[in-house]
């Protein structure tokens, strides 16, 4: 397929030293630390499905614009024509049931009693919709327009046939917005629909090994403590924990992007940058009151490249060790360095449209490209040389 729009580059990879404390960002489902089996050690890992949406809940801040991921649409509708515009419920729950079997996917009632509670037999869609947040309240716009055909229908708790016009609603089900177009959506329900994806987030994992460290902890009831007649705690268990460096990494497809926006260069500039600084400084929340792990990275690169996309997880396939007076940050800035001088020495003229970075540490890093001074003007520079041929003077 041809390229959309040309620009100089084509894809603007990140990468990402990142010191995280004792912490446990991303459990599993026996709550323990994800780890990977990297260079024959053990590392801790946070998945790619949890620093995504940690960035792409930071990203919808930045750009002001939010995404909805739901099988619960009629209920969403229903909600707003009920809470927000006073339709009697009854009437509010059937809107919703007609809306979800009107978007063309199966529907079911939900198993959970206590969502089942919240209005007059719902409808749940079989697949997740991924829409603007926005979709809710135009779906109850067509409802508002369709009231006379809603109260008209027969109410059988068991909508089988929608009553408004089902081109409309999947038009609404297929609508955009910038999340959407730079974060992808799968959805083979509704034709016309899915939306490839401009963003790929590798899994993060340390660049040493790393132990498990499981931490006990009991928890005091207050009333026994204060009338002092009760001794032991009321409750007590444990808690799997690490911490370490990693090496993040993650990758911006600047022509799936701009043929998701239909060659809107100054859109794919503000998108882009939203998302890089949306993922240098997000961090999943798991545990976070427990751990506070709100640190930012110790280093950040960026590389904007013509052809093709280069990861340097490559570096860490032998663990880093800790340097004599202790501490895996600088030898893993400097692994991460003498990769990056290779793997420029194999590409050769294949090598960086542009290349340039950040850090904590004064000590300078010869191949990494520009120092800049701030995640800001790193960025700015980056998405410039990525976009700058079709710049307007």
């Amino acid at each position: 397929m041809s390229r959309p729009t040309q620009t100089p580059g084509r894809f603007i990879d990140v990468h990402v030293l990142h010191s995280v404390p004792f912490a446990n960002l991303n459990r599993d489902d026996t709550n323990s630390v994800k780890t990977v089996q990297y260079g024959n050690t053990s590392r801790t890992r946070v998945s790619s499905q949890s620093w995504k949406r940690a960035a792409r809940t930071e990203f919808q801040k930045r750009i002001g614009e939010q995404a909805l991921r739901t099988r619960r649409i009629g209920e969403a509708v229903e909600a707003e024509l009920r809470d927000a515009r006073q339709w009697p419920a009854d009437l509010a729950a059937k809107a919703g049931r007609h809306v979800a079997t009107g978007s063309g996917i199966k529907t079911e009632t939900p198993k959970d009693k206590d969502a089942a509670k919240t209005s007059t037999s719902p409808l749940l869609t079989s697949a997740m919709l991924y829409v603007p947040a926005t979709a809710v309240q135009s779906l109850a716009d067509l409802a508002e327009a369709h009231r006379d055909e809603i109260t008209a229908a027969k109410d059988t708790g068991k909508t089988t046939k929608s009553v408004l016009p089902v081109t409309e609603i999947r038009d609404i089900l297929r609508s955009r917005n910038g999340v959407i177009n730079l974060f992808g959506r799968m959805l083979a329900e509704i034709d016309n629909s899915s939306v490839d994806g401009a963003v790929q987030v590798a899994h993060s994992f340390t660049t040493h090994t790393t132990d498990v460290e499981v931490d006990y902890f009991n928890a005091v009831d207050d009333v026994s403590s204060a009338w002092a007649d009760e001794t032991g705690s009321a409750h007590m268990g444990t808690i799997e924990y690490s911490a370490g460096v990693f090496y993040r990494y993650a990758t911006v497809d600047l022509d799936d992007l701009l043929r998701n926006l239909g060659d809107d260069l100054d859109a794919a500039r503000t998108l882009t940058a939203a998302f890089l600084d949306a993922f240098l400084l997000s961090l999943p929340q798991a545990k976070r009151t427990a751990t506070a792990p709100h640190t930012i990275p110790d280093l950040a690169h960026l590389v904007v490249r013509r052809d093709r996309p280069i990861s340097y997880a490559a570096a860490f396939e032998k663990p880093v060790h800790a340097a004599r007076d202790g501490g895996h940050a600088a030898p893993s800035r400097a692994a991460l360095d003498s990769y990056a001088k290779a793997a420029a020495t194999l590409l050769g003229s294949r090598s960086a449209l542009n290349s340039s970075w950040v850090s904590t540490d004064d000590v300078n890093l010869a191949h990494l490209g520009v120092r800049e001074t701030s995640f800001d003007t790193l960025i700015d520079n980056a998405v410039t040389a990525a976009l700058k041929a079709e710049t307007p003077e």
